[in-house]
């Protein structure tokens, strides 16, 4: 069973037509974005001249019957929580929105599907990376 999180770069690359997202995407079983990940869209939706369009090309993609949003929760929090202090300790840091996306890989035990390579420094979370 494939399930995977998407984060905002590879939601980004799947809207740029990439052929490998659209693979992986087909051969899902269960596809998720967290609500961080949607917040992040909606709030570049905001800065682009296409914001109505973009936000309906995002419902239509989250109305897709594989396709679901993740919560934050507290068990999401306690995951937060140990990937910050891996970081700390490792002298790594990551941005904050990126800890709690990979808390909700981690906690769902879903592959993180991502272009950002910063990822790859998180052993508590199975990657999968994307080019353009």
């Amino acid at each position: 069973m494939k399930r995977i999180l998407f984060d905002t770069s590879a939601y980004s690359h799947l809207m740029r037509g990439s052929k490998k997202i659209v693979e992986l995407l087909d051969n899902a079983d269960e596809v998720f974005l967290c609500a961080i990940v949607v917040g992040e869209l909606l709030a570049g939706f905001k800065r682009g001249s296409r914001e109505q369009e973009n936000k309906s090309i995002l419902k239509d993609f989250l109305s897709i019957s594989n396709v679901g949003i993740l919560t934050i929760d507290d068990s999401t929090a306690e995951r937060y929580s140990i990937i910050l202090d891996y970081l700390k300790k490792c002298g790594t840091p990551l941005p904050t929105n990126d800890i709690w996306i990979a808390a909700s890989a981690m906690q769902n035990g879903l592959v993180l599907l991502t272009a950002d390579q910063h990822f790859s420094l998180l052993p508590h979370v199975v990657t999968e990376f994307v080019v353009q």
